[in-house]
């Protein structure tokens, strides 16, 4: 008898992190489905193809795990990948930091099932995993920029205005295709250097446009590492400013139409500091309070949106 054709496909793209890339490899092994109804796709884009080739032999035993080093980096080019291999019309991508609950695949897939044809996108539940204490200023509506995800307890497609994110995403294979796949202009490249993002959004943004639903599933759950390097106000900072380079590039023309916007709640901010402070400054200071340090990461991200803007002399007095 013919092998089942596989239901879904769970893809985890790496890079240089083989400390917790294990991690997110068994729990997309150990999932509910039975072997043989789905696929977990490993695409390392580490500099080292002999380093990936010792970390792949360790799950060789695997019958239902493929590992493929992609020597061009870029976190969009290796999600491509992994779609253009996988043997399922399902794509569910992990983020190599992160790790499955044991009924994700399942619920993901019977998402899917439940909302027929026309749903194109699922996201699921991103539960934080601490590195270390969350910080007093971390205010829960901050929760986003490390990539926490709580639509409540309700399968259902999602509201305008909300959003899932790449750390617990999925996607049918032919709605990737027909939308041009993943935006290899957008999303991150090698380590930390860069936090270029908006490339899940900017693909969702595309399907929708072309009728695909999108739904949320908080039973198909992960739970996402918060390295302690993010948890200082200078990250969360350079977030914010990256953030507005993504969103500028996914919609040049909406960010234009806010530049005169951006540029008053700027200086709404700086107004509201001490007089020393109403400069570059000012969007620097560490901030004791949360509701302080939100004002500022806003003002951070519409700082640079509206330089972006292209924002010219006047006078502001």
């Amino acid at each position: 008898m013919a092998a089942s054709p596989r239901r879904i496909t769970a893809a985890i793209c790496t890079y240089e992190r083989y400390d917790l890339l294990p991690g997110a490899i068994t729990s997309a092994l150990s999932q509910s489905l039975p072997t043989d109804a789905f696929e977990v796709i490993v695409v390392d884009n580490s500099p080292d193809p002999v380093r990936s080739g010792q970390e792949a032999a360790a799950f060789a035993r695997f019958p239902n795990l493929s590992w493929y080093h992609e020597a061009k980096p870029g976190l969009s080019n290796a999600r491509n990948v992994a779609a253009r291999h996988a043997a399922s019309p399902i794509i569910a991508y992990l983020d190599d930091d992160a790790r499955a609950d044991p009924v994700w695949l399942e619920n993901i897939a019977g998402c899917f099932d439940q909302f027929g044809e026309a749903l194109k996108v699922v996201g699921g539940r991103i539960r934080p995993w601490w590195g270390a204490p969350r910080p007093a200023w971390l205010a829960d509506e901050m929760l986003g920029a490390i990539t926490v995800v709580d639509l409540g307890p309700e399968r259902r497609l999602l509201r305008e205005g909300e959003w899932v994110a790449g750390a617990n995403i999925a996607f049918r294979i032919d709605a990737l295709r027909d939308a041009g796949w993943f935006d290899t202009s957008l999303g991150r490249t090698g380590g930390g250097a860069s936090l270029l993002s908006s490339e899940e959004t900017a693909l969702t943004d595309r399907i929708k446009a072309q009728g695909g639903l999108v739904a949320y599933d908080p039973l198909g759950a992960v739970e996402h590492w918060v390295d302690p390097e993010r948890l200082t106000q200078r990250w969360f900072r350079r977030r914010s400013a990256w953030q507005a380079v993504s969103d500028y590039l996914r919609d040049p023309k909406g960010r234009l139409a806010q530049r005169e916007e951006s540029w008053l709640a700027v200086k709404a901010f700086l107004l509201h500091q001490n007089p020393a402070d109403r400069t570059l400054r000012g969007l620097a200071l560490e901030q004791p309070e949360a509701e302080d340090f939100r004002w500022q990461s806003a003002a951070v991200y519409n700082a640079v949106t509206a330089l972006l803007a292209g924002l010219d002399e006047r006078d502001d007095l």
